[in-house]
């Protein structure tokens, strides 16, 4: 009899299902994943509530993915084994020979495929994956508390990395989610004075104890002044998805500050070309990182006892999980998990 593992499907636009599929085998360059946690993010939405059945068949969504090699393609480099802890992000693997790819950029290479959007992720007990995109997953960490570093921690690790500010320097998060929770605790821990730009009076506790050293209220005052009163940010790391609230963030950048985005949208962002040229300021983009990327993420995390903040629901309340992250009702991540099946053995 076939192997069958479940997962949850999106058969239709916005609607997620129990299935049970049968086990597939992993192809050349290919893994099989025994999933035992996977993280619910923002971007899922995109994956769930667009999805075309004119275009693709049903999808499963996830990309924040923890579990034990099950299987092992044909040309899987050696590093990889099987019952190896692995890890797979929304990069789903370089190809190795792309203009990028030749560049040393695997994270910009143009024909990677983007887990839970244009092949299965992690909503499931099983998935296959690229070799070229596994993760190796430090034993210290617990399942659930690593698969939100894979998307949520790489993003805004790398962000801080590449935004320019020295230790010492003032850095404003802007929007303490699922990502800005993470940009949090680790700015404090590279040595940056910390500045949490939210919305309410309701999170100040928690940002503070994420490792902010003040908040601002956007919704209280003028959040630029508030941030040249402090001197101006060295950088501004933008996690939340809001062009609107970034136009006026930005002049609290001080000269030759960086803003760095994240949350990514269709709307353009309105700035004056004037006030970047006389401050020699920057406006960059980050997509997560690389494999490798990843993995220096995961050390960071272990040697800095930066964790994410989750809550957890098994594999078939996926949806229950999916409503209280779009809703906003969560602190601050959603962790699905999966007891290890017996149908999908590790041999």
């Amino acid at each position: 009899m076939t192997a069958r593992y479940r997962a949850m499907q999106v058969s239709s636009p916005g609607k997620l299902e129990l299935v049970e599929r049968p086990l597939p085998q992993p192809g050349r360059g290919e893994v099989l994943i025994r999933v035992e946690a996977c993280g619910i993010c923002g971007a899922d939405a995109a994956d769930i509530e667009s999805y075309d059945p004119t275009i693709q068949p049903p999808r499963v969504p996830g990309h924040e993915i923890v579990g034990r090699i099950a299987a092992l393609g044909a040309d899987v480099p050696p590093i990889w084994s099987l019952g190896q802890r692995v890890g797979v992000g929304r990069l789903g693997g370089h190809c190795g020979y792309c203009e990028q790819c030749r560049d040393g950029a695997f994270n910009l290479c143009r024909n990677q495929l983007f887990v839970g959007a244009s092949c299965d992720g992690g909503y499931a007990e099983a998935m296959l994956a690229r070799a070229t995109g596994l993760v190796s997953i430090p034993d210290d960490l617990a399942p659930h508390e690593a698969a939100p570093i894979l998307c949520a921690g790489l993003a805004t690790f790398n962000a801080l990395k590449k935004c320019g500010a020295e230790p010492g320097d003032i850095v404003a998060i802007f929007g303490i989610g699922g990502l800005g929770h993470m940009a949090l605790q680790y700015a404090r821990n590279m040595g940056y004075q910390v500045v949490a730009l939210g919305r309410g009076q309701d999170i100040v506790q928690d940002v503070i104890a994420l490792g902010a050293h003040q908040y601002v209220d956007i919704q209280r005052g003028d959040a630029a002044d508030a941030l040249k009163g402090l001197g101006g940010a060295a950088a501004i790391i933008a996690t939340a998805a809001s062009p609107a609230v970034l136009s006026t963030l930005i002049g609290g950048l001080a000269p030759q500050g960086t803003l760095v985005v994240l949350g990514a949208g269709k709307d353009p962002l309105t700035l004056s070309t004037g006030f970047l040229v006389g401050g020699e300021r920057t406006v960059t983009g980050s997509i997560t990182g690389t494999p490798k990327e990843n993995e220096r993420t995961l050390r960071f995390s272990l040697l800095t006892h930066v964790r994410p903040w989750i809550e957890t629901l098994p594999l078939e309340r996926a949806t229950e999980a999916y409503q209280r992250m779009r809703s906003g009702d969560v602190k601050f991540r959603m962790v699905l998990t999966m007891p290890p099946p017996k149908e999908i053995p590790i041999d």
